[in-house]
């Protein structure tokens, strides 16, 4: 699809509880003069259908301009559950994830994952420090994939996807850069 609007439903991923962060908001923590939750956005500017995974200051995020999902439950499940509130709001056949708390990913992320997308997978990036799993771009059949593995008590990232056609998009480590905690604001 050159020239034209990707298939794809984007999904921020800005549901966590943010402990490791004094219990703010990781979306509104301000990251080089701007709420780190802008930085994602642009990230995924041009897609037809962008998603705000969110758990809380959901009036706030909803006042972007773009549609808040929150997880089935409030005890802040991890970024599965945020993926997977996603992949049920999804209007389109693919499915894009960046996590809110990632501001340097490149400014191109989009049509480099779309370049690497296998019909029925998942492009899934990775840095010198190992799979980035939340940076993914995944064929939005693999919901079903999703919605059993979280049936059967899967919660880690990795596991859902495991045994799905798999393409890895390498990150430089920099470009990886994840804001956990004040000191990561640096």
């Amino acid at each position: 699809m050159s020239g034209g609007v990707l298939p794809v439903t984007g999904v921020v991923l800005a549901g966590g509880a943010g402990r490791r962060m004094g219990g703010q908001d990781k979306g509104f923590v301000m990251w080089r003069g701007e709420p780190l939750i802008l930085n994602a956005l642009r990230r995924l500017a041009g897609l037809p259908q962008v998603l705000i995974s969110a758990n809380r200051s959901l009036a706030r995020y909803r006042a972007l301009g773009y549609e808040v999902v929150v997880d089935e439950r409030d005890d802040y499940q991890g970024p599965l559950a945020g993926l997977r509130a996603a992949f049920r709001q999804a209007s389109h056949p693919w499915v894009l994830s960046v996590p809110v708390d990632t501001p340097c990913l490149p400014a191109d992320l989009v049509a480099r994952l779309w370049d690497r997308r296998v019909p029925g997978g998942i492009v899934v990036a990775r840095s010198p420090r190992g799979p980035e799993p939340l940076v993914c771009l995944a064929d939005a059949s693999l919901g079903a994939r999703l919605e059993s593995y979280w049936g059967g008590g899967g919660r880690r990232v990795q596991g859902w996807f495991m045994g799905a056609p798999t393409t890895w998009f390498d990150l430089r480590e920099a470009e990886a850069i994840n804001c956990n905690e004040p000191a990561d604001l640096c």
